[in-house]
């Protein structure tokens, strides 16, 4: 009662004095609430802004990092896949140089077995000057065997084959360059045959072919007479005279000895070991290169001589192909449509005799040369009867 009487002698109203209380307790949220305003209003802007930003450039974040990805993860399983090294290339057309090529080719599995079912092929390679005359007698040979071999062709650098879409020949022309006779610039395409045809890890042996050459037995007994024996087929052998030891050029010491020195055939079968040796060779190479020029002609003798020296026991000392050499000269003798009788290739059957698997046999051959465009008729009509295809 006294607190009261005081209030109102000193002339202040109560009601007054509850209401300046309260003022302070209302101006503290007010400012709460303002500030808690601005800073909605500031959340908000910074949505709309993300949301716009999201809009412009969302697409671009999400699906170009996609086909970055995508485009990463293909070619990482095309390198690592084991299909990616067991598949034939499909298209023979490279940029490689031979240096690259060789290097690629020379890869050698450490691993015996392999890790699929591996069928060896016989590679055919044709070192040709331009077209296959004899194709359609070839085309007669292959048929049915589809999955036991594949085909290399090096032609001229300027020539383009055109083979239908069906033949075995299409799309199987290689890079080539100029090869010359008796130069070591041929044993350069027979190499990059060899190095493209390694490029199909099912390839197991390798036969090297003229455009003038022609099978003289059926596919079959052709593999099996290939792929049954440990030996390569290459003429390595040592011959006095000038066309033989008479080639030799001491310059050739200390890589190659005159009693090193060897002669073959340039047409050879060789299985992959041997292939490997070929292409990856740079010890021999330079010296016949630089010392063997006609009149000393180089496929007669570097890779005989080279082999001989690596490999002796891998070789069977002779040639799978059939050449008449009777005539004289410096080559072989060609054949045309008036040769090819069945009297002619019985009387070359007939006289063969050599070694397989170190066995007597009277099956040496397995291919002959020269023939002419013109013998493609007639040996057509014979291949039933003479050559059992």
């Amino acid at each position: 009662m006294h607190s009261r009487l005081v209030s109102l002698e000193e002339g202040k109203d109560p009601t007054t004095a509850m209401v300046k209380n309260m003022i302070p307790s209302r101006l503290i949220p007010l400012k709460f609430l303002q500030i808690l305003m601005l800073f909605l209003v500031m959340c908000l802007g910074l949505i709309i802004v993300s949301m716009n930003t999201f809009r412009f450039f969302g697409q671009h974040y999400e699906v170009q990092p996609a086909r970055v990805i995508t485009s990463q993860l293909t070619c990482f399983v095309e390198v690592n896949s084991l299909e990616s090294w067991v598949k034939p290339p499909s298209n023979l057309w490279h940029t490689m140089n031979d240096t690259e090529l060789f290097w690629r080719a020379s890869f050698v599995p450490r691993k015996r077995e392999y890790p699929f079912d591996r069928v060896p092929k016989i590679a055919f390679m044709f070192l040709t000057k331009g077209p296959l005359p004899l194709a359609p007698l070839w085309e007669k040979f292959f048929q049915g065997n589809e999955g036991r071999f594949s085909i290399y062709i090096h032609p001229h650098p300027s020539y383009v084959g055109k083979y239908p879409d069906t033949s075995v020949f299409y799309n199987r022309q290689i890079p080539s360059q100029l090869a010359e006779w008796g130069r070591m610039s041929m044993c350069d395409a027979e190499r990059r045959l060899l190095a493209n045809a390694m490029l199909d890890i099912s390839n197991e042996y390798f036969v090297l072919l003229s455009e003038s050459c022609i099978p003289l037995r059926n596919f079959s007994v052709v593999y099996d007479y290939i792929s049954q024996s440990p030996h390569s087929f290459m003429g390595s052998f040592d011959e006095d005279g000038p066309y033989g030891r008479g080639r030799y050029n001491p310059n050739m010491i200390p890589e190659v000895t005159l009693s090193e020195w060897r002669k073959g055939s340039q047409w050879f079968e060789v299985n992959r070991e041997l292939a490997v040796n070929i292409i990856e060779d740079s010890k021999y190479y330079p010296k016949f290169r630089d010392f063997c020029t006609p009149a000393c002609y180089v496929d007669e003798h570097y890779f005989p001589t080279m082999l001989t020296k690596q490999l002796p026991h891998l070789l069977a000392n002779r040639t799978l192909t059939w050449t008449d050499w009777s005539r004289g000269g410096a080559h072989p003798a060609t054949f045309g449509k008036s040769d090819i009788t069945e009297m002619f290739f019985k009387k070359m059957f007939e006289d063969q005799t050599c070694l397989y698997n170190n066995q007597s046999t009277n099956l040496c051959y397995l291919f002959a040369r020269k023939f002419a465009p013109s013998a493609l008729d007639p040996l057509l009509e014979l291949s039933s009867n003479v050559f059992s295809f």
